[in-house]
């Protein structure tokens, strides 16, 4: 009676699951489109509207004194609002994270501006991963093969360190590292602490820059956005790179031993 009783709650929560996986798969195309397409057509609205071309460095130099007395009357609704346009440019993977980095830096200076470009910068990620693995993820991982499901395995049991070395050495396009992620079956968890941290040095680096820029502007010059990629600026970046693969270089090692001592 006590097998049977203790067996009975296993079966149940299987056959729950099983249900819940199968309306998962029922879920209309379109449905799981939906998030990804918003996107998508916001991208384009705003390519087509020109917005790319009015948040610029030369519109930030023509309304600086406005800019500066609008964060100094109203702070908390300037810091809202230039949060809420980073987070709308990241999510609709807009090219204007340098530019909207630096403005940060020049509007409320390096620290706190690095503080809410990072905050930012994370939420909108998040926004593209979730739409991504919303859309995507089920169908992908129905359908992969043995060497994405191993490249899925591999890159989830050390989705931390990855991510913090694709965040700090600017490899790939921001966008793309928010993709990849939520088609390998990254834990949500994973990847918006890998951002929010991988992104602080080289977002500190682009607002410090921002801190400055109102003498730049005054000398009628704009700033050099591939400073980044300069050795004094870029070599302890590596550093920090470097560091977050240790645990994955330790991992791995350490499974190597086991298996030579097993083979023994």
């Amino acid at each position: 009676m006590t097998k049977t009783s203790s067996a009975a709650p296993t079966v149940s929560d299987h056959k729950t699951e099983h249900t819940d996986q199968n309306q998962s798969a029922r879920k209309p195309l379109w449905r799981r489109l939906l998030p990804l397409v918003v996107l998508i057509c916001g991208l384009l609205a705003a390519w087509s509207s020109g917005l790319l071309d009015l948040l610029s460095f030369d519109t930030l130099r023509d309304n600086r004194d406005q800019l500066q007395e609008l964060v100094a009357s109203k702070p908390v609704l300037s810091i809202l609002g230039f949060m809420a346009i980073y987070v709308i440019a990241v999510a609709l993977s807009l090219p204007l994270g340098s530019v909207l980095t630096i403005s940060g830096g020049f509007l409320f200076g390096a620290v706190l501006g690095t503080t809410y470009v990072v905050t930012a910068a994370t939420l909108g990620a998040v926004i593209v991963y979730l739409a991504a693995r919303y859309a995507f993820y089920d169908v992908m991982h129905d359908k992969a093969g043995s060497a994405i499901r191993k490249m899925e395995k591999g890159f989830s049991e050390n989705a931390f360190s990855y991510l913090m070395v694709l965040r700090l050495i600017p490899i790939f396009p921001f966008w793309l590292v928010n993709l990849v992620p939520a088609l390998l079956g990254v834990k949500l968890r994973s990847f918006a602490m890998g951002t929010l941290l991988g992104i602080i040095p080289g977002t500190f680096v682009y607002a410090s820059i921002g801190d400055g820029l109102g003498a730049l502007f005054d000398q009628g010059k704009t700033p050099d956005l591939g400073v980044i990629f300069e050795p004094r600026i870029l070599t302890p970046i590596i550093g920090l790179a470097v560091l977050a693969m240790l645990p994955v270089a330790y991992k791995k090692l350490r499974k190597s031993k086991n298996e030579a001592s097993s083979d023994e």
